[in-house]
């Protein structure tokens, strides 16, 4: 009897045995799961969120400051439009909030307390607002660059187009459909998207000024920032050197890479040539792609008081140069450190800009701007106005020249159109800086190339048709703005 009592209670023990065992595995399961969550949940976490809460700050200081001081907007205007990208990001209201608009120092600074680090950017004469670095206040404005050529002589209202303003009487031209050409008006106006906003438009044919109107709150001399646009006139100058064979295309850069290493070995990054660099091609590590824009790379120079040109010595090779096309802002700015490198002169080089080609085709509105280092950021800090971005694409029309005085050969503006050969299998739709009318656009001429900034800023220069499309905006969300598309409708204007 004792023995059938102890087989039984010797499979019950086995039975809780059992169910323990399962119990325990469901529980280390669970475990598991939780642990594997969390795991993931610390892969996906954001490293950056520091940095992008200071650029943000960034962002909207040197936006307000600009807005304010360059483009002699209110405040109103400044949180409306040029504040419109950054949807709920913004750092309080016009009416208010965690920022400084200092009108006697002209300066603006974002941030404090729970809106995070303080940011400041300042006007500086000649130049436009430069950010501040993170650690200076405005008691620092003193020390930031400024650019103190005088003016050109004269009043540009009683300078005849395309050197001044004033525009001679003429009668409608017989080859330009007038109505046609509101029509298109109103297709850049008009958008069917709120996201789309068109601050002005302006058509030179047969280099007269057919069409010209503005947003309201924006005129003629209004200065905004022309994004990536400020890319194809950084490489106007470059151009301009390479001319003088004091820059080449395809010889070694010899640039001081970051870091400095001790080793004599040969550093694979002496590979990538000037051509590789305007070519978008330099096969450098990409520190703005990837959802990182404003969170490293070049938004730390852009928005943050780094150094735009430590920054952009500092990627490592990952790719054969000219074999992968990747849109980078380094890329620029490496050309343009190449640039002061060649020239060899501080003085020279804060200069070029005015002497070489602002002053010289009447760009008097541009404002080229610097980091607090006295860099130029020319892949993205040029302020300037509607007019002088015509008289850009104007001299690109006309082959280089102005007044009977070669600016830029017709060799560099071939270069600039030449498709990079790593956007071959991807449409040619990329030049040296500049931008070109994909393989698969049939709807406009193939001749037409165009500069690109963010927000709509587009210059379109159409030999064909012997035309110039300049198309400001302050667009923000998915920015659906087509430039092809503004080209197509605008030469429906044209009477064949």
């Amino acid at each position: 009897m004792l023995g059938a009592h102890l087989a039984a209670l010797d499979e019950i023990m086995k039975v809780y045995l059992k169910y323990f065992l399962l119990c325990s595995l469901f529980l280390c399961a669970a475990a598991g799961s939780q642990a594997n969550s969390a795991a993931s949940s610390q892969a996906n976490y954001d490293y950056f969120s520091a940095n992008r809460i200071m650029i943000r700050n960034g962002v909207q200081a040197v936006l307000m400051c600009n807005g304010l001081y360059t483009s002699a907007r209110t405040l109103e205007q400044v949180f409306d439009q040029e504040l419109a990208f950054l949807a709920d990001n913004k750092v309080g209201t016009a009416t208010g909030g965690d920022y400084e608009a200092n009108d006697v120092l002209k300066a603006v600074a974002v941030g404090g307390g729970e809106s995070g680090p303080i940011i400041r950017a300042a006007f500086r004469e000649g130049i436009g607002c430069v950010v501040m670095g993170p650690q200076q206040d405005f008691s620092d404005i003193a020390t930031l660059p400024v650019n103190s050529l005088a003016p050109l002589h004269g009043d540009t209202k009683n300078i005849p187009w395309p050197n001044g303003d004033l525009l001679e009487r003429t009668s409608a031209p017989i080859d330009i459909d007038i109505e046609a050409l509101r029509l298109a008006s109103d297709w850049a106006f008009e958008r069917e998207s709120p996201e789309q906003v068109t601050l002005s438009l302006l058509v030179i044919h047969h280099g007269k000024i057919i069409h010209e109107r503005y947003a309201a709150g924006i005129n003629k001399h209004t200065r905004t920032r022309t994004w990536s646009t400020a890319k194809s006139i950084a490489v106007t100058l470059i151009g301009q050197l390479a001319d003088q064979k004091r820059m080449s295309l395809d010889e070694p850069l010899a640039l001081p890479w970051l870091p400095k290493m001790a080793s004599s070995g040969s550093d694979p990054r002496d590979k990538t040539t000037l051509r590789h660099l305007l070519n978008m091609s330099s096969g450098l590590y990409p520190v703005d792609s990837f959802g990182m824009e404003y969170a490293t790379g070049s938004g730390l120079a852009y928005w943050a008081g780094a150094s735009s040109v430590k920054g952009a010595l500092s990627r490592g090779a990952v790719r054969e140069p000219g074999s992968f096309w990747d849109y980078e802002n380094y890329d620029t700015l490496l050309a343009v450190y190449a640039m002061k490198l060649a020239l060899n002169n501080d003085k020279s080089y804060r200069e070029l800009p005015r002497k070489a080609l602002l002053d010289k085709i009447g760009m008097r509105n541009t404002l080229v701007s610097t980091d607090r280092f006295g860099d130029f950021i020319f892949s993205s800090q040029v302020y300037t106005n509607a007019r002088d971005l015509a008289r850009f694409g104007l001299l690109y029309l006309n082959g280089g020249v102005w007044d009977g005085e070669e600016i830029i050969s017709p060799q560099w503006i071939e270069f600039v159109r030449k498709p990079a050969p790593a956007t071959a299998k991807t449409g040619n739709f990329y030049g040296g800086q500049w931008w070109l009318v994909p393989d698969d656009r049939k709807d406009v001429p193939h001749d037409a190339y165009s500069t690109a900034g963010n927000r709509g800023q587009f210059v379109i220069v159409i030999p064909s048709q012997d035309m110039v499309i300049v198309r400001r905006g302050l667009d923000y969300g998915k920015q659906g703005f087509d430039r092809w598309d503004l080209t197509r409708e605008v030469l429906k204007a044209v009477v064949h």
